[in-house]
């Protein structure tokens, strides 16, 4: 790969992620601030970007894969993407917020994949290359933090105005990306898109349990991006946005041991690690605070590498060995559809439902809110162990 085209597709990753981690991360805190949200209603904006998931895959596979440029589709899609969300920031009622940040997401979300094919359609080993590329990704999030925190806007529309500035800039930029043409036009049904042929997995009841697993939790997932940043800033935690970042630091540490461990200790063995730690985590939200115990929050923040690796990471790998060279692709796009959309569609709704029961007057029970995920992801762990049977050992 030329050293160009390297710089180019860098910074695309690290301006696409930068953009998402730069509005998502404080928007529970932004609507309960500036639009006086209840928690279902927080829970529904979250939502959106679930249903984005779902209806995505076919957008780029029936439509933007067939028909345009992966680059310029992509630029159109950043520069209406900055326009909605500025608009975010000019509005005062809670219905109107959700359409709009429903229409930002069916916007943004395709751009995961495009930014993706952009990139793998540079490379002459994608094994080695996109890790590299797609690091700066996580630098990306890493980055709007750390500038949330520098800036102090975290509690302020700002959040979205930086977004919308990178986002335009993305969308000018990817006008000068290596020309990625459009595939060629041969039939794609819905069915297709979808991964149905991967359906085939679920006669081994292994990765059944395994799929329904990671549809399940999805819903202590939702309650970490949804209510985690208000949260902290509930209890009083300084520039809070900025020291969440230490989750996507320890998810880019994480990740390097997930090869080593996946051979070695078994799939299971790693998922229930990463189930576990999801307990682990909202306890020590549960009981942390900002004074003698602001370690478990800390705790809890860096857990994430372990949360999110551990089982979404490895549950890739997993897919990917069981499914084979055939319906890989079919399988993962399933693996996706069924996690970030499905999944965390009844997260995000629960986790709202979930902040409005435990109410009070001057905020939220907060021990009462983290009980429920981790008790949740107790019960996953419990009948994962005892129904997950994996016969074939999997193996690089």
């Amino acid at each position: 790969m030329k050293p160009e085209i390297f710089v180019k597709l860098s910074l695309m990753m690290l301006l696409q992620y930068f953009i998402w981690g730069a509005w998502y991360v404080t928007m529970g805190t932004y609507m309960s601030t500036f639009l006086g949200s209840s928690g279902v209603q927080i829970g529904a904006a979250y939502s959106a970007l679930a249903i984005a998931t779902m209806i995505s895959p076919f957008f780029v596979g029936m439509v933007a894969d067939r028909y345009f440029a992966a680059q310029r589709i992509m630029a159109i899609l950043h520069l209406v993407g900055a326009v909605l969300l500025y608009l975010a920031t000019q509005i005062t009622d809670n219905t109107a917020f959700y359409w709009i940040i429903l229409l930002y997401s069916l916007l943004y979300m395709p751009t995961i994949a495009l930014s993706n094919s952009i990139a793998f359609s540079q490379m002459t080993d994608p094994g080695k290359q996109f890790p590299w590329i797609r690091v700066f990704g996580t630098l990306g999030w890493i980055a709007s933090g750390i500038m949330i925190g520098v800036l102090s806007i975290e509690k302020s529309p700002s959040t979205f105005f930086m977004a919308a500035i990178i986002s335009a800039a993305l969308g000018l930029i990817s006008f000068i990306l290596p020309n990625t043409p459009p595939k060629a036009a041969t039939s794609a049904s819905a069915s297709t898109v979808l991964g149905t042929e991967s359906f085939s997995l679920f006669k081994e009841p292994s990765y059944l349990v395994f799929f329904v697993a990671a549809i399940l939790v999805c819903i202590p997932l939702s309650f970490y991006y949804g209510f985690a940043n208000l949260f902290l800033n509930e209890i009083g935690m300084e520039n809070a946005a900025s020291k969440m970042i230490l989750g996507q630091a320890s998810e880019a540490i994480f990740i390097l041991a997930i090869p080593f461990l996946f051979n070695n200790i078994g799939v299971k063995k790693m998922l229930l690690i990463g189930m576990i730690a999801w307990i682990l985590r909202y306890i020590f939200f549960a009981f942390g605070d900002v004074g003698a115990n602001g370690w478990m929050l800390y705790a809890g923040i860096i857990l994430h590498g372990i949360c999110y690796d551990f089982f979404f990471v490895t549950g890739y790998m997993y897919t990917e060995k069981k499914a084979g060279e055939k319906i890989k692709n079919a399988a993962q796009g399933l693996f996706t559809f069924a996690t970030y959309g499905v999944g965390m569609f009844i997260g995000t709704w629960f986790s709202g439902f979930t902040a409005d029961y435990y109410t009070i007057a001057n905020g939220h029970d907060w021990k009462a809110i983290w009980f429920v995920p981790s008790g949740i992801a107790l019960v996953v762990v419990i009948l994962f162990a005892f129904l997950f049977k994996e016969k074939q050992v999997i193996r690089n």
